[in-house]
Protein backbone atom coordinates (compact mmCIF):
# COMPACT_ATOMS: atom_id res chain seq x y z
CA UNK A 1 0.00 0.00 0.00
CA UNK A 2 1.26 3.54 -0.70
CA UNK A 3 2.22 6.12 1.73
CA UNK A 4 -1.22 8.65 1.62
CA UNK A 5 1.87 11.51 1.94
CA UNK A 6 3.90 10.27 -1.24
CA UNK A 7 4.56 13.96 -3.46
CA UNK A 8 2.47 13.87 -6.33
CA UNK A 9 4.98 14.00 -9.55
CA UNK A 10 5.82 17.76 -10.38
CA UNK A 11 4.39 18.93 -13.57
CA UNK A 12 6.47 19.70 -16.40
CA UNK A 13 6.90 23.49 -16.93
CA UNK A 14 7.87 25.23 -20.26
CA UNK A 15 8.48 28.76 -20.67
CA UNK A 16 8.88 30.20 -24.23
CA UNK A 17 8.52 33.42 -26.31
CA UNK A 18 6.16 32.83 -29.02
CA UNK A 19 5.31 35.05 -32.22
CA UNK A 20 2.58 33.08 -33.54
CA UNK A 21 -0.28 30.65 -32.08
CA UNK A 22 0.12 26.82 -33.05
CA UNK A 23 -2.57 24.59 -32.24
CA UNK A 24 -4.77 25.42 -28.95
CA UNK A 25 -2.72 28.16 -28.05
CA UNK A 26 -5.04 30.97 -28.22
CA UNK A 27 -7.83 28.86 -26.64
CA UNK A 28 -5.55 27.88 -24.03
CA UNK A 29 -4.25 31.19 -23.63
CA UNK A 30 -7.99 32.40 -23.26
CA UNK A 31 -8.83 30.33 -20.80
CA UNK A 32 -6.11 31.16 -18.76
CA UNK A 33 -6.40 34.49 -19.03
CA UNK A 34 -10.38 33.96 -18.38
CA UNK A 35 -9.91 31.89 -15.24
CA UNK A 36 -7.73 34.61 -14.32
CA UNK A 37 -9.82 37.45 -14.62
CA UNK A 38 -12.31 35.60 -12.68
CA UNK A 39 -10.14 35.19 -9.69
CA UNK A 40 -10.98 38.09 -7.64
CA UNK A 41 -8.55 37.97 -4.97
CA UNK A 42 -5.64 37.62 -7.45
CA UNK A 43 -6.56 38.67 -11.08
CA UNK A 44 -5.46 41.45 -13.15
CA UNK A 45 -6.27 43.64 -15.66
CA UNK A 46 -6.04 44.04 -19.64
CA UNK A 47 -8.66 46.61 -19.92
CA UNK A 48 -11.38 44.31 -19.34
CA UNK A 49 -13.61 44.68 -16.56
CA UNK A 50 -15.35 41.52 -14.93
CA UNK A 51 -16.26 38.34 -17.24
CA UNK A 52 -19.38 39.11 -19.18
CA UNK A 53 -20.65 37.38 -22.36
CA UNK A 54 -18.47 38.78 -24.96
CA UNK A 55 -15.20 38.37 -23.07
CA UNK A 56 -13.89 35.53 -25.34
CA UNK A 57 -14.37 38.05 -28.30
CA UNK A 58 -12.36 40.83 -27.00
CA UNK A 59 -9.54 38.12 -25.33
CA UNK A 60 -8.82 36.41 -28.87
CA UNK A 61 -8.82 40.17 -30.16
CA UNK A 62 -6.25 41.18 -28.02
CA UNK A 63 -4.00 38.59 -28.36
CA UNK A 64 -3.50 38.00 -31.48
CA UNK A 65 -3.25 41.83 -31.83
CA UNK A 66 -0.27 41.60 -29.12
CA UNK A 67 1.65 39.51 -31.60
CA UNK A 68 1.34 42.01 -33.98
CA UNK A 69 2.50 44.72 -32.12
CA UNK A 70 6.65 44.74 -32.75
CA UNK A 71 7.65 46.42 -29.44
CA UNK A 72 5.71 43.81 -27.45
CA UNK A 73 7.18 40.08 -26.66
CA UNK A 74 4.97 37.69 -25.88
CA UNK A 75 6.22 34.86 -23.72
CA UNK A 76 4.02 32.63 -22.10
CA UNK A 77 4.70 29.31 -19.44
CA UNK A 78 3.06 26.10 -20.24
CA UNK A 79 2.05 23.61 -17.26
CA UNK A 80 2.27 20.04 -18.84
CA UNK A 81 2.07 21.70 -22.39
CA UNK A 82 -1.02 23.51 -22.02
CA UNK A 83 -0.40 27.73 -21.39
CA UNK A 84 -1.16 28.71 -17.87
CA UNK A 85 0.66 32.01 -18.08
CA UNK A 86 2.12 34.66 -19.94
CA UNK A 87 4.43 37.80 -19.50
CA UNK A 88 5.19 40.68 -21.67
CA UNK A 89 8.20 42.73 -22.64
CA UNK A 90 7.18 46.12 -23.92
CA UNK A 91 10.49 47.39 -25.51
CA UNK A 92 10.59 51.37 -26.92
CA UNK A 93 9.41 52.37 -29.39
CA UNK A 94 12.88 53.38 -31.56
CA UNK A 95 12.08 56.96 -32.22
CA UNK A 96 11.69 57.09 -28.60
CA UNK A 97 15.56 58.44 -28.46
CA UNK A 98 15.55 59.40 -24.78
CA UNK A 99 13.96 56.62 -23.50
CA UNK A 100 15.50 53.43 -25.80
CA UNK A 101 17.01 51.88 -22.43
CA UNK A 102 13.75 51.34 -20.28
CA UNK A 103 11.49 48.62 -20.90
CA UNK A 104 8.21 47.73 -19.44
CA UNK A 105 6.69 44.38 -17.95
CA UNK A 106 3.28 44.05 -18.70
CA UNK A 107 0.53 41.54 -18.06
CA UNK A 108 2.13 38.76 -16.10
CA UNK A 109 -0.29 36.24 -14.88
CA UNK A 110 -0.90 33.00 -13.91
CA UNK A 111 -3.80 31.39 -13.77
CA UNK A 112 -5.24 30.05 -10.81
CA UNK A 113 -5.12 26.52 -11.10
CA UNK A 114 -1.15 26.70 -12.32
CA UNK A 115 -0.10 28.28 -9.04
CA UNK A 116 2.38 27.38 -6.85
CA UNK A 117 4.39 25.71 -9.20
CA UNK A 118 7.16 28.90 -9.88
CA UNK A 119 5.78 29.72 -13.68
CA UNK A 120 5.52 33.36 -12.17
CA UNK A 121 9.74 33.31 -11.27
CA UNK A 122 10.06 31.63 -14.41
CA UNK A 123 8.43 34.18 -16.61
CA UNK A 124 9.77 36.97 -14.72
CA UNK A 125 13.41 35.67 -14.97
CA UNK A 126 12.73 34.78 -19.22
CA UNK A 127 11.59 38.81 -19.77
CA UNK A 128 14.63 40.02 -17.92
CA UNK A 129 16.51 37.96 -19.59
CA UNK A 130 14.60 38.57 -23.43
CA UNK A 131 15.14 42.53 -21.68
CA UNK A 132 19.22 42.55 -21.43
CA UNK A 133 18.93 40.68 -25.10
CA UNK A 134 17.84 43.71 -26.27
CA UNK A 135 20.45 45.98 -24.93
CA UNK A 136 17.60 47.14 -21.97
CA UNK A 137 19.16 48.35 -18.77
CA UNK A 138 15.48 49.45 -16.77
CA UNK A 139 12.41 47.59 -16.52
CA UNK A 140 9.63 49.23 -15.27
CA UNK A 141 6.31 47.69 -13.90
CA UNK A 142 2.83 48.49 -12.42
CA UNK A 143 0.45 46.52 -10.92
CA UNK A 144 -2.80 47.32 -8.37
CA UNK A 145 -2.45 47.95 -4.43
CA UNK A 146 -4.59 45.11 -3.91
CA UNK A 147 -2.39 42.09 -5.08
CA UNK A 148 -0.31 42.03 -1.72
CA UNK A 149 1.34 38.04 -3.44
CA UNK A 150 2.10 40.15 -6.70
CA UNK A 151 3.57 42.98 -4.53
CA UNK A 152 5.52 40.76 -2.53
CA UNK A 153 6.81 38.91 -5.16
CA UNK A 154 8.19 41.77 -6.96
CA UNK A 155 9.97 43.37 -3.88
CA UNK A 156 11.74 39.88 -3.35
CA UNK A 157 12.66 40.17 -6.81
CA UNK A 158 14.45 43.01 -6.70
CA UNK A 159 11.97 45.66 -7.88
CA UNK A 160 11.67 49.06 -5.97
CA UNK A 161 8.51 51.31 -5.73
CA UNK A 162 9.19 54.59 -6.78
CA UNK A 163 5.24 55.49 -6.57
CA UNK A 164 1.65 55.24 -5.98
CA UNK A 165 -1.25 56.34 -8.03
CA UNK A 166 -4.32 56.46 -6.31
CA UNK A 167 -6.74 56.45 -9.17
CA UNK A 168 -5.06 53.56 -11.20
CA UNK A 169 -7.97 51.34 -12.02
CA UNK A 170 -11.44 52.06 -11.57
CA UNK A 171 -13.48 48.81 -10.97
CA UNK A 172 -16.88 48.57 -10.39
CA UNK A 173 -17.60 52.06 -9.98
CA UNK A 174 -14.54 52.16 -7.65
CA UNK A 175 -11.39 53.86 -7.79
CA UNK A 176 -8.11 51.59 -7.07
CA UNK A 177 -4.90 52.43 -6.65
CA UNK A 178 -1.66 51.25 -7.78
CA UNK A 179 2.07 51.09 -6.89
CA UNK A 180 5.49 51.67 -10.35
CA UNK A 181 8.21 49.99 -9.84
CA UNK A 182 11.37 49.58 -11.51
CA UNK A 183 14.48 47.28 -11.68
CA UNK A 184 18.31 47.74 -12.94
CA UNK A 185 18.88 45.17 -14.90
Amino acid sequence: MKNAQEAKPQPTIFIERISQFRGTDLTDLCDATESTLSDDALSFSIGLGRIDSHVRDHLESYWKGTLLVPERQLIIGRLDGVIASSIQLVKPSPNNQTGLFAGIVDNHFVAPWARGYGLAKELLKAVETEAVAAGLSILKLSVRNNLKTAIKFYEASGYKRWGTLDKYEKMDGKFIAGYFYYKDI
